[in-house]
């Protein structure tokens, strides 16, 4: 059995209050909550992870490491899992829209696509990712990259899914 002094040096919190949050949530709630020992629940209830506060993205500021709150990206990212897989992205049709090559994207099946929605669609037999757009009765694919001209589908468009997140890694 683990003390609060050692759960803090291997979850790398630095209040004992942060770590009995932590444990709380991980605690079995169908186990007797008077016992001295309690069984943690393996599992994606672990995955979630600390907010430490927010941090200025324009002139900086002093920051303060505070443990707010925890979240879990299943939960923040998800909210149709039956519905939602990945993509991985290739060519630079999104770029200006912060959409890169490697890039990964949570897509959800069978959402209805809104006005500036980035779509996954099979159009006139092809696959591609763009905005989806809607002018009147006339719907159309656009590209964020100025050098790719708007899609007219010309016999088909189905939407296979709208992008809810986009997902990079850089280390």
């Amino acid at each position: 059995m683990l003390s609060d002094s050692e759960l803090m040096a291997l979850t790398g919190l630095r209040s004992n209050y942060a770590v009995c949050t932590h444990v709380e949530r991980l605690v079995d709630p169908t186990s007797d909550a008077h016992a001295v020992v309690h069984r943690l629940l393996p599992g994606p209830r672990g995955a979630h992870l600390p907010v430490l506060g927010t941090v200025s993205a324009g002139f900086p500021s002093p920051a303060d490491e505070e443990l707010t709150d925890t979240m879990s990206l299943d939960e923040y990212l998800i909210s149709k899992k039956e519905a939602t897989y990945v993509l991985k992205v290739h060519g630079n049709s999104m770029r200006d829209a912060g959409i890169l090559p490697g890039d990964m994207l949570l897509v959800e099946r069978g959402a209805d696509p809104r006005d500036g929605d980035i779509v996954i669609a099979q159009v006139d037999r092809a696959w591609t990712m763009k905005y989806f757009r809607k002018r009147g009765r006339a719907v159309f694919l656009e590209a964020a990259n100025k050098d790719f001209k708007p899609i007219h589908p010309q016999e088909e468009l189905t939407i296979a899914a709208v992008v809810r997140a986009v997902i990079r890694k850089y280390a």
